[in-house]
């Protein structure tokens, strides 16, 4: 992630809903100034998906967890009740992930098939290699990283609320952007570690292809 794109996800998903808060709260009340506040990020959100992405899984899971997250937000009564409900569905995704690792067809792996074939590699021959033995585990421990991340996030997010309640939203805030950059951070490191595991196979597979093909010739 470049620099641009690291200041605008900071602006749009910290600094706006914050200001929101701070200065909405007393003339819109809690749950309104709350439900506002997650506005500037669905935006932003779907602004880079029209811009950057294709109709993919990765894709798919960003626009249907935004409208899911926007409905629950909506159909919540109260500021407190908006809150507990983003911790269950938080939960909830943590849940897909952990089912998707369990049945054996991680949602790290296909996020990871979408970027390289936004690189030019076809999507059929990305999926092929990353399901072979040497690599697949390696995106059993990414997407269990998800489920980490989402146990974590939300159980933090849970504690917060429990503490400060909604008169705390700007902790919240301010709490769940700096553990969600760590996380994000640890996701991005996790892949580019698998990035380079898949050269290496690539390479390797390469190279007894070439010795096979040698031998076959003599």
């Amino acid at each position: 992630m470049n620099k641009r794109l690291m200041i605008l996800d900071l602006i749009c998903y910290g600094a706006i809903p914050f200001l929101i808060w701070n200065y909405g709260r007393e003339p819109l009340g809690d749950y309104t100034t709350i439900l506002l506040s997650t506005v500037p990020g669905f935006i932003y959100t779907v602004y880079r998906f029209i811009k950057e992405k294709q109709l993919n899984i990765a894709g798919l899971f960003v626009i249907t967890s935004l409208f899911i997250s926007t409905a629950v937000n909506l159909l919540s009564t109260t500021a407190n009740n908006m809150l507990w409900n983003q911790v269950y569905l938080g939960y909830g995704f943590g849940v897909i992930f952990l089912i998707s690792t369990i049945i054996k067809k991680p949602l790290a792996l296909y996020f990871a098939v979408d970027v390289a074939y936004l690189q030019g590699y076809s999507r059929e021959d990305s999926r092929k290699l990353y399901k072979l033995k040497g690599l697949f585990l390696w995106f059993q421990l990414v997407n269990l990283l998800f489920v980490f991340r989402g146990l974590f996030l939300n159980s933090l997010k849970a504690s917060l609320i429990k503490s400060y309640g909604a008169d705390g939203y700007d902790k919240v805030i301010i709490y769940m952007n700096i553990s969600g950059w760590v996380f994000s951070g640890l996701i991005f490191l996790s892949f580019l570690f698998v990035s380079n595991k898949i050269a290496q196979y690539s390479a390797q597979l390469s190279n007894e292809e070439k010795e096979s093909s040698g031998g076959a010739e003599i």
